[in-house]
């Protein structure tokens, strides 16, 4: 499965950017988001999104 990360701004919470990745990059990616407490919304990717 596959999921879309957007980085999230600090001041009003709009996508900064996004990145689809697999399952297994998630954890990493979170981990590194809260440790700089940084914002993300994570969602299933399209499955037409590549």
């Amino acid at each position: 499965m596959r999921f879309e990360i957007m980085r999230l701004d600090d001041i009003d919470g709009t996508a900064v950017d996004s990145t689809v990745v697999d399952a297994a990059s998630v954890n990493r990616i979170v981990m590194q988001a809260a440790s700089i407490g940084q914002r993300l919304y994570i969602r299933p990717a399209d499955t037409a999104t590549r």
